[in-house]
């Protein structure tokens, strides 16, 4: 640890002098967790949908209504022939079509069934999921809403509540835990913490080393009498302090901006994200090993980035993709890292609950330390 000190000194003098530095570490986390925390929004509602509404009666009128009232199609045109509404489709302006025949109050009102044509644009497949389950839940709501009134009407029923009133043969009672209102900043912002502080913490260290190697001064530290491991490790406490910062400060948005409680236990989730920063400053530290300049550290980095965000569970859910995928998914560090902030942050889940993705993340944490810090002593010596 000969020169510890020295090394510790010049890299925060180095830092100091650079308020790029402090800005990328500590500013930019914080836009980056607001502006995406805000812009991206898993809910899909107000679905543009065009109406073709060849009834025009009140029956007509009142399933319109509610299907309106279901937030998740939104009428933007209604249209009178059969070409507009086509042209409305075609065009793009509307994600669904919706055309109600001539016949269908009459159909309704003698009791016979009515069909309503519902078209959905597929090229966006959430979007058109979205609008399959509102519509088919719109029709099974209204077709119980009808057969009720004509039970009532008949003063028989399938089965009768304990006040004796007409109900389902079969109530299911679902309730939300954790996310009741369903609000997808519950879901995403913990997740994008994750993502911040993988991405920064890895730009930070994988540039300080090669940067030093562009400037020439990396061969300079090499025939000082600094000990090699006081030089690895004076050139990473002060990213990892940074990184540390960083942290208390993308949670204190996420509290305080983005109205996400903190539900589990703080000292875990803080040693387990410090667990995590180690696993990212390796990851800087391998990505300095391999890159001879600034220009190839961003490069490599986002090589490693992209499956980071594609792959961990971010976006979509790891429990879905193929399985040669879920399994390739299990070597990268952020993924267990996720599963700890949600579990932590939303269920307030204990050390025990999280064992697996704690042990998980520290094995990839020791393998890819290690290999850091073999490959730069290899340079170094």
């Amino acid at each position: 640890m000969n020169g510890l000190l020295a090394i510790l000194i010049k890299e925060f003098a180095h830092i100091r002098r650079e308020p790029m530095t402090l800005l990328f570490a500590l500013v930019v986390p914080v836009l980056q967790l607001t502006i995406f925390g805000y812009g991206i929004n898993m809910s899909i509602e107000d679905i543009a949908t065009v109406v073709h509404d060849l009834d025009g009666r009140q029956e007509s009128r009142a399933f319109l209504d509610a299907l309106e009232n279901t937030n998740t199609l939104h009428i933007v045109e209604r249209v009178a022939d059969a070409a507009a509404f086509d042209a409305a489709i075609a065009s793009g302006r509307a994600k669904v079509g919706v055309r109600i025949p001539p016949d269908f109050s009459d159909r309704l009102l003698r009791g016979q069934q009515a069909t309503v044509q519902v078209l959905i644009d597929g090229s966006n497949s959430n979007v058109a999921t979205s609008a399959l389950n509102a519509v088919n839940l719109l029709g099974l709501n209204q077709s119980l809403r009808r057969a009720k009134l004509y039970a009532e009407s008949i003063q028989k029923a399938a089965a009768r509540d304990p006040q004796g009133r007409l109900a389902l043969p079969i109530e299911v009672r679902a309730r939300l835990l954790y996310n009741p209102e369903l609000d997808s900043a519950h879901f995403f912002v913990p997740a994008l913490v994750g993502i911040i502080l993988q991405n920064v913490t890895l730009f930070l260290t994988s540039f300080a080393i090669v940067r030093e190697r562009e400037l020439g001064t990396l061969e300079q530290l090499f025939v000082t009498p600094v000990g090699r491991g006081a030089l690895l490790l004076g050139k990473l406490i002060p990213y990892a302090l940074l990184g540390f910062i960083e942290t208390l400060v993308v949670l204190l948005v996420m509290v305080f901006a983005f109205s996400v409680p903190i539900h589990g236990d703080l000292v875990l989730l803080i040693l387990l994200s410090v667990l995590f920063l180690v696993t990212a400053l390796g990851m800087g530290l391998l990505v300095s090993t391999v890159a001879r300049s600034q220009l190839e550290a961003v490069q490599v980095s986002f090589i490693l980035l992209l499956p980071s965000i594609l792959l961990s569970g971010f976006v979509f859910p790891r429990e879905t993709m193929p399985t040669p995928i879920y399994i390739l998914s299990y070597l990268i560090p952020v993924s267990y890292f996720l599963e700890i902030l949600r579990g932590v942050i939303l269920r307030a889940a204990t050390l025990r609950d999280l064992m697996p993705h704690v042990l998980g993340m520290s094995a990839c944490c020791v393998a890819i330390l290690a290999l850091s810090v073999v490959r730069f002593r290899k340079q170094l010596d």
